[in-house]
């Protein structure tokens, strides 16, 4: 552990390399040069910010869970973390979805974790990717095929829902590994961004947990010479604008599916979320290396229960 703790040191002396100024989307930014706070991970996932200003992200591979603090100083939070990927703060909880196989919280104040849910009809997940909660408490999750056993426990990529009283319904199997998720403000609208499909996915919310049939809500610009080049991971501020990962960058989309611009990232993202105290930073996971990129939007904050 003591070597570990001399590498995160290390790491902050990298806080605040300013790396590269993108095209600026009008109301949104980004303000200023993208900036790289930390690097020489083996691949970042799952960026989650609490009220505090603090900042939650995974190290796959490495098998961590590191927190930032509002000073800029790296800690491991979790080790092992059973390869935690997407991460989100609620309250003192943090929600996490370990690839090794379930859905699971910490304790923010003692690290204590709980497991959520481990199984679907008697069956473990197969690697479970990004998830989103809604006000009552119910936790949407996607799992798909990335580190899961071969062949796959489930049979199928889905994406499920863990009711407030634990019952996990399987809303979606026809997805190409549905990976990130969210829902709009309102939570009437569930988001889903497969990584093998370049059209994104939204579905009307009927009731926590039960949704209607799914439709396209954009197409991503493709890198050239590709297609089927999906997202990986979104965010999405209090006007319902999407910030979707993707090999281009974030391509950002308004509630009605128009492609509002893309923010340059220095390497290929995998994650975002906002954070900071006014939640106007994005914070971004891309590859070996957290990156932070100033806006003049306003993360939305799903509370939860």
């Amino acid at each position: 552990m003591s070597g570990i703790r001399r590498s995160c040191c290390l790491l902050t002396l990298f806080a605040c390399v300013p790396i590269s100024t993108a095209e600026e989307i009008p109301g949104i930014g980004p303000v200023g040069k993208v900036q790289r706070l930390n690097t020489d991970f083996a691949f970042t996932e799952g960026p989650a910010a609490d009220t505090a200003g603090n900042l939650y992200f995974t190290d796959i591979p490495n098998n961590r869970i590191h927190k930032r603090d509002i000073k800029g100083t790296l800690s491991v939070f979790a080790e092992p973390s059973g390869h935690c990927n997407g991460l989100m703060v609620v309250g003192n909880r943090l929600l996490a979805c370990e690839m090794d196989g379930q859905l699971k919280e910490y304790d923010l104040a003692t690290g204590k974790q709980i497991s959520l849910a481990t199984e679907y009809k008697g069956a473990r997940f197969n690697a479970p990717n990004d998830l989103v909660i809604d006000r009552t408490g119910g936790i949407y999750f996607t799992d798909p095929r990335y580190r899961a056993p071969d062949p796959w426990p489930q049979g199928k990529e889905a994406v499920y829902y863990r009711a407030p009283d634990g019952k996990v319904t399987r809303l979606i199997e026809d997805r190409t590994a549905p990976n990130g998720v969210t829902l709009s403000p309102d939570e009437k609208t569930l988001y889903v961004i497969p990584s093998m499909e370049e059209q994104m996915w939204s579905y009307s919310v009927k009731a926590p947990g039960r949704i209607g049939a799914g439709r396209v809500f954009c197409e991503l610009t493709q890198p050239e010479g590709k297609n089927n080049a999906g997202g990986d991971g979104l965010t999405i501020d209090v006007n319902g604008n999407l910030y979707i990962t993707t090999a281009l960058g974030l391509q950002v989309f308004d509630p009605s599916g128009k492609q509002l611009g893309t923010i340059r990232i220095p390497e290929h993202p995998a994650n975002v979320s906002f954070g900071g105290k006014d939640r106007t930073t994005l914070f971004v996971t891309a590859r070996k290396s957290l990156y932070a990129v100033q806006t003049r939007a306003t993360g939305h904050v799903f509370s939860g229960k």
